[in-house]
């Protein structure tokens, strides 16, 4: 105890005499770094950034407004317990700015951030046991590492130059192999390779113009309830597909990627009442005929399925059919689809740490449950409905779960309409930039199906497909995260170099009476993408 609150003062301190200054002029930072760990350690790691402003537990003048908070944690008077990082300033109280299962007798890592509001004349940062247990904790390997706005935004555009974009040098020659300097070369980005997409529902059938809204804008789209349980199968036995399949039609016919949402629901709520009304082999057989039913009809159609829908928060299944309910929807999933992936589905992971039922540590021990007792279990689905997002523990939620090794999808992001559409449009392009720039982040769904009341907390457009504050949001970053049209001509080398972003490009080389019209894919490589066209 007595080094434990030795270490605490020495956190005090260094809050009371720097956090202040810290949303004052930009300073040259590092780079943000993505290490995070998961399994309890023996012996803690060094701290990041060798501690930040806590570096030898000595202060070191920085300013900014962006901390990105880390420590190791051990705990004794219980086998495990789940602690949380709170931090009091002057005028606020950040509830939860991290957490951890910390274990007895190892190390585990927490890692946070908070962005600080207003300055603040002192701030005190506490690591306390979820439920006020008596649990002793001791941390080591603490850091604090603040960014401004500038060094934040830098650090994310340096991923997305080097994860979403490649460098690409075009060699132009003739028929003998000789090079052509001069030559006329224009480039088009016809497509993307980063899945962006949108919830649609059965509102988009026969309506041509947010047909043409959509597919304007939009590589992937997910089906807001059509393809639930209650939607498909309103009456025991009576299973309709006839939306969907309409609904699929369009994608088909656009090129549309589409997640499959959802097989099951566990959320009783939103399980069919006659469902609801069934126990033991009738259950089961139901449950059954649903998977089996929607997978052969919909086999190698949808790049992901959710299947067992926000199993953290609800267990509908697991108490009527037992424990190793979930387990055994994976297995008959993969067996009727083994292409697609099974992807776990869940809110407030990335949103908040506030939620005791899906704390990152507590996503990442159920996956890891599921996996050990046999379930394919391919991919993690963030919902994201944020209210005010906290980018970097958005971030360092993200970090800890890409240890797992498998792709992340945001899946439903949107942004509470509990704010004005400014403030929805503000805070979804801080949630989309983040997204965007994790290089374990494989996709991004708005979850922002238009219907005639509105949309379910986030509209893009009115019902006139006039854009919202966020429509105009996500026109801009579309454009920004695309490869403009480029022109320019071969150098003494035959040669002409770009920078894209990943995804399918038309090139155009013209020299003297001769055209040539060719199709590049780039594809993420550290290597420059060297490509040769022929005249």
């Amino acid at each position: 105890m007595r080094q434990r609150d030795a270490l605490s003062f020495t956190l005090l301190a260094c809050f009371l005499l720097v956090i202040a200054p810290l949303l004052a002029a930009s300073y040259d930072g590092p780079l943000y770094d993505h290490a995070a760990y998961t399994e309890c350690k023996k012996e803690p790691e060094e701290a990041l950034y060798k501690g930040g402003i806590l570096r030898g537990q000595q202060l070191v003048s920085v300013h900014g407004s962006i901390v990105d908070s880390a420590s190791w944690v051990k705990i004794q008077g219980a086998e495990s317990s789940l602690i949380r990082a709170s931090l009091k300033t002057q005028d606020a109280m950040y509830n939860c700015i991290g957490t951890v299962i910390a274990k007895r007798g190892c190390w585990s890592f927490l890692k946070g951030g908070f962005v600080l509001t207003s300055p603040s004349d002192f701030s005190i940062l506490y690591l306390q046991n979820w439920d006020n247990g008596n649990v002793n904790i001791a941390i080591t390997s603490a850091s604090l590492q603040p960014f401004t706005e500038q060094q934040w935004r830098t650090n994310q555009q340096y991923i997305i130059n080097t994860q979403r974009k490649r460098a690409v040098t075009i060699h132009v020659s003739d028929g003998q192999g000789q090079r052509l300097q001069g030559a006329a070369i224009s480039i088009e980005q016809i497509s993307k390779d980063f899945p962006f997409g949108s919830a649609i529902a059965k509102t988009i059938l026969g309506n041509l113009p947010y047909q043409n809204w959509f597919v304007k804008r939009f590589n992937a789209a997910v089906f807001e309830n059509e393809l639930k349980w209650y939607a498909t199968e309103p009456e025991q036995g009576k299973v309709n597909y006839t939306i969907a399949d309409q609904m699929l039609e369009f994608v088909r016919a656009n090129q549309i990627i589409a997640r499959g949402h959802n097989i099951f629901w566990e959320d009783p709520k939103y399980t069919p009442p006659w469902v609801r009304d069934l126990t033991g082999s009738e259950l089961q057989s139901a449950v059954n005929s649903r998977i089996q039913s929607l997978m052969s009809n919909y086999k190698e159609e949808f790049i992901h399925w959710d299947v067992s829908n926000e199993m953290l928060h609800f267990d509908f299944y697991e108490q009527r059919l037992g424990s190793n309910a979930t387990l055994s929807f994976y297995e008959i999933a993969h067996k009727s689809d083994p292409l697609a992936t099974l992807v776990m589905n869940e809110f407030n992971v990335v949103e908040t740490c506030s939620d005791v039922n899906s704390t990152v540590d507590t996503f990442i021990s159920r996956l890891r449950e599921l996996k050990r007792g046999g379930a394919s279990m391919d991919g993690v689905g963030l919902e994201g409905h944020f209210t005010i997002p906290n980018p970097p523990l958005m971030r360092a939620i993200i970090d800890k779960l890409a240890t797992l090794g498998l792709p992340i999808w945001l899946t439903e992001v949107d942004i509470s309409n509990t704010l004005d559409k400014v403030s929805q449009s503000i805070y979804l392009e801080e949630v989309l930039r983040e997204g965007f720039s994790h290089p374990s982040v494989n996709g991004i769904m708005l979850w922002t199906a238009l219907h005639p009341n509105g949309c379910y907390r986030m509209c893009l457009t009115d019902n006139n497909f006039r854009n919202l504050p966020a429509g105009d949001v996500v026109d801009k970053l579309l454009k920004e995260w695309q490869t403009g049209e480029v022109k320019g001509e071969t150098d003494e080398h035959g040669s002409y170099s770009f920078y894209g972003f990943l995804g399918e490009y038309k090139i155009s080389v013209h020299y003297a009476n001769r055209t040539a019209v060719s199709t590049l894919s780039l594809f993420q490589g550290d290597e420059t993408r060297h490509y040769n066209i022929q005249l």
